[in-house]
This record gives structure tokens, sequence and C-alpha cells, in this order.
């Protein structure tokens, strides 16, 4: 991996800035993406944005700031993204900062103010090399102020035509992949979360394999077609009628794993009801995935409680049920004796203890 040191003045820097809203911030002729079109908005507030002018004014040294080199002449901003956009946005005449006790926009400042703060020097670091390189170095620069999340992280790596085509559908408010896709996601898109979950349901979590693939695509319309067809077959196959908890599931590894399978929403919508209203499942927000997987782990079923469990175990003075030797208690677990798929309570009188060995090997069954 190559990183070398750049200084260059506030003057360079914002040669040729230019903020076209939705489609990115530019500067440095031109050369720099201060704001690439996938990446958040700005989010400093005025007494943030003013410190780094007032600092300037006062000759402190701003922290250093780190840009990706994207090997065609063009640079990227990867951490100073907030100071950078302040600097410009003064420098531009968009807002005024106090200076010897006036408000003043930077055109009002007397000529050789406006001098010091253009020849002011910043310090910067260019790392080039392979995606992986430059992703772990991200990582590891990303220690202080608002933290990228993983997946901006991922977007600054893997730049290029097809992150800034899927921004238009994952990364926005009120994107496309929100409005269809809202009541089944956490998270929020402008944090990339959407995106996020989009990638890793299409590559069965192989996201960063998937965006190095992709990363010189010109359309995103893929993923967005594949998200499209996750959230509609979560609609036809469970209708929700009882209001069950949808969001955070993985709906895109299920749509995966059972896309092909004869399923039936009625059926499936009956059997959710009936789960709903049983007190043994804790976890109603698991209770889809269970009908698919028949896995008891996602319904976090009741469990015997302790004294339960040791008033059984005196009841059979120590020996497992099963193998007929003696164990102390904590070397036994609680099982139900008639299974809980097939009808069975937790309570006391449905209750046994089995050594380790033999409660595994039931459960195996």
């Amino acid at each position: 991996m190559k990183i070398k040191l750049l200084d260059l003045t506030v003057r360079e820097l914002v040669d040729g800035y230019e903020d076209d809203g939705h489609d990115g911030v530019r500067g440095y002729r031109g050369a720099l993406d201060i704001r690439p079109p996938y990446q958040r908005e700005f989010i400093y507030k005025d007494k943030e944005r003013n410190a780094v002018i007032d600092s300037i004014l006062k000759s402190y040294p701003l922290n250093v700031m780190y840009w990706a080199d994207r090997q065609d002449g063009r640079f990227e901003i990867i951490d100073g993204q907030q100071r950078t956009i302040s600097i410009a946005q003064y420098v531009e005449g968009d807002y005024s900062i106090e200076f010897d006790s006036t408000a003043h926009y930077f055109h009002t400042l007397p000529p050789d103010i406006q001098r010091r703060i253009l020849d002011y020097k910043l310090s910067v670091y260019v790392c080039g090399g392979t995606d992986s390189e430059r992703l772990a170095w991200f990582k590891i620069i990303n220690i202080a102020g608002v933290k990228l999340t993983d997946q901006e992280l991922r977007n600054a790596n893997y730049a290029g035509p097809w992150v800034t085509e899927a921004k238009r559908y994952f990364s926005r408010n009120g994107c496309a992949a929100y409005g269809k896709g809202k009541d089944y996601l956490k998270g929020s898109p402008i944090r990339q979360e959407y995106l996020e979950t989009a990638i890793k349901w299409i590559s069965n979590g192989d996201i960063e394999e998937y965006m190095a693939r992709h990363k010189a695509d010109k359309s995103a319309e893929p993923l967005w077609k594949y998200f499209e067809s996750v959230i509609d077959w979560v609609e036809a196959i469970f209708p929700n009628e009882i209001d069950l908890p949808m969001k955070g599931e993985d709906w895109g590894f299920l749509y995966n794993e059972y896309k092909c399978n004869p399923l039936d929403p009625e059926a499936i919508a009956g059997e959710a009801l009936r789960l709903d209203e049983n007190d043994e499942v804790q976890k109603k927000s698991g209770i889809y995935r269970y009908i698919l997987t028949h896995e008891e782990k996602h319904l976090n079923l009741r469990a015997f409680s302790k004294a339960m469990k040791r008033k059984v175990y005196r009841k059979q003075a120590g020996v497992c049920a099963i193998c007929k030797e003696e164990f102390d208690i904590a070397g036994m677990e609680a099982d139900h004796i008639r299974p809980w798929s097939k009808g069975g309570k937790t309570v006391e009188a449905n209750c046994q203890m089995l050594c380790k060995k033999c409660n595994q090997e039931k459960s195996a069954k």
C-alpha cells in the first residue's frame, strides 16, 4: 500500500469547488470528491463549523485529513469531509462568522485576512493500494468524530459508478428501497443500512466480494430488482394479518433458500396465529422463520424455572431418567417429556432431568 503526505493550501483545496446536491460535492480543481454521491450529507452544526474557520484564523493546526487515490487522477475524501465542506462553504460566502466583534462573510474580511485563510496549509495523507489494503486502512483511521458505518467505509473503498447508482435506490431519505421495504428493514437509508442489507442478502453475506465484482458496473438495477423480488415474496407468503413484528428479519436469506418451495400462505397464517397465541413462545419475531425452518431456537421458548429443575432433580434423586446414572445438578438439564412441538407444556408434570449426554442425544433424534 502506498501512502504519501500532501501539503496544500485552502486556496488549492477550494479551487473549482462545486456542490451539485445529490450528485456530489467537488473541489481541488475538480479532482477531489469531497462528498461523493453515496456519502452522508453535511452534519456539522454551526458551532463545529465556525470552530474550523476560527482555528484557521488563529493559525491553529487542523487534524490531518485522509484521501483515497482513485488511480485515475482523481481523489476522494475518506476522513475530513466535514472540515473541508466547512472551509469551502465559508470561502464561497455561504455563512458568516464573528471576527473582531463583527459578523463577517469571507468577502467582507480585510484582504490580508482573506489571504491568511487562503494561504493556510492543510496536511493530507493520500492512500493508494489494493481494495483490501485500503479498506483495512480506512477502518484504522475511522477513530474520531462521527464514525463511518461499515457500509460507508465499503462505499469509499469500492467507489465507482455502481456505488453511485446503488445510492439512487437505497441511500436517500424517501428512496425507492425505503418506500418498498420500510416495514421489513431496520436502520436508516442515509447511513447506508438499506444498501448494506440488500447486498448482504443478494451475496449471502459476502458483501465485499459482491461490491468488488460489480465496482465498475454502470447500473445497480439487478440489485434493486432482487430487492423488489424479496419484498414481493415476503408480502405474498406472509400476509401478517395478526401484526407480528417483521422488521429486522433476514428476509433475503429466507427468500434465497425457500423461494422455490411450494408454500401455502393460508396455512402459514394459521400456524402463525397458533404460535402467537401460545404462551410458551417468547420471541414473536421468530415465528415466521420457525415455520420455515422448524428450529425451536427462533422462538425463545419458555424455559423450566430453576426452582422447577431443583424440585424434579430431588424427585429423581439425581438420577438421569434415561441412562439411570447419578449426577450432580450441574451435570443435568431439564427436558420436556412430551416435546413442545407435539403439544408438551413447560410445566413440572412434563419435566424430566437428563444428563447432558442423554439430552443431546435425545435432541439429535
